[in-house]
């Protein structure tokens, strides 16, 4: 049996945050990840400047790809326009990987299937013992799924389903371009270029709002790569998008059980209008990681609902968020 103070099961931005910020404090832990890293993550790779504060990053030495914006444009059926916002993106492949690295935490790869409490410790697979367990495994973690799913019964009207693809292009806008409301389509889509010749392009929507009109991602996902090619932006590539989902912050009431706290997409923390998810994810870890070192609260109330300041504060882009 492998025994430490803390065992945080997902090594992505929440788990390697929460790892880091553990790890200053001098914090015994493991992280339990299913995958081996660098590992493929689909995700626009949108971070905010908040984010890299958070993280405290130096840009300058960040050893990946990095690209900074100094506006977005946002495209609507019947007028466009361009908001100065300072914004960045990164690849997930790389991004992740650093993170973690650089959370000096104890990584193993590993699926978790059972954990059990017992005499006030958390079992897991009859492997691993210890007094707190974080949950950071994302939209199906098992800390979710094993200890939080009747605590916690997710909104199934603020999951998002998603299309998107990522891949080497040669691209001439170097700009980030986002399309609201298109075709119908209860969501958005975007075109996000990145470092060293990569680029993320995809679009999501509110799942069952989609579903009850009978609307399907793929429909959806044709006529944007259209669009696409017809402004010039993504020609002459063979597109084969991959699917995922996640929810928008709703009303979270139980993110602690005991010893057990949830973090991340765990808890479903993306922001209400742009369905963010790493800034949310990273605040919420160093909350956690705040609450095991004092042994405190862990609560929310200080992690904002949005991720664009003003002209975008209070709106969504997801009808009914």
């Amino acid at each position: 049996m492998h025994d430490v103070d803390v065992v945080i099961v997902g090594g992505g931005p929440a788990g390697s945050t929460c790892a880091w910020k553990l790890g200053q404090a001098g914090i015994d832990l493991l992280v339990l990840d299913m995958a081996t890293f660098p590992r493929t993550k689909l995700c626009a790779g949108w971070i905010t400047p908040e984010v890299v504060n958070d993280l405290e990053l130096d840009i300058k030495s960040y050893p990946h790809g990095f690209m900074s914006f100094d506006k977005l444009h946002f495209h609507f059926n019947h007028f466009d326009f361009a908001k100065k916002t300072t914004q960045h993106s990164i690849r997930r492949f790389e991004f992740d990987e650093f993170l973690l690295r650089r959370s000096g935490a104890r990584v193993q790869q590993h699926q978790v299937k059972k954990i059990e409490k017992q005499d006030g410790l958390f079992i897991i697979d009859d492997l691993y013992r210890c007094k707190y367990l974080v949950g950071a495994g994302g939209t199906r973690c098992p800390v979710y799924r094993e200890v939080f799913h009747d605590l916690q019964p997710r909104n199934k009207s603020l999951q998002i389903a998603t299309y998107e693809q990522e891949f080497p292009y040669d691209w001439e806008d170097d700009e980030c371009h986002l399309w609201f409301l298109g075709d119908g389509l209860p969501g958005y889509a975007w075109y996000v270029p990145k470092a060293n010749g990569h680029i993320n392009i995809g679009l999501g929507g509110k799942a069952e709002k989609m579903k009850a009109e009978g609307r399907r991602l793929q429909n959806f996902w044709d006529g944007f790569t259209a669009k696409l090619a017809g402004n010039a932006m993504v020609n002459d590539v063979e597109l084969k998008p991959t699917g995922y989902s996640y929810y928008l912050r709703g009303n979270v009431d139980v993110i602690r059980d005991g010893n057990a706290l949830i973090v991340g997409d765990a808890v479903g923390l993306a922001s209400i209008d742009m369905g963010e998810g790493i800034g949310p994810a990273v605040q919420s870890a160093l909350l956690a990681a705040d609450a095991i070192v004092d042994d405190g609260e862990y609560n929310l109330k200080k992690l904002a609902r949005f991720s664009v300041p003003g002209f975008f504060r209070n709106r969504s882009w997801f009808p009914g968020a």
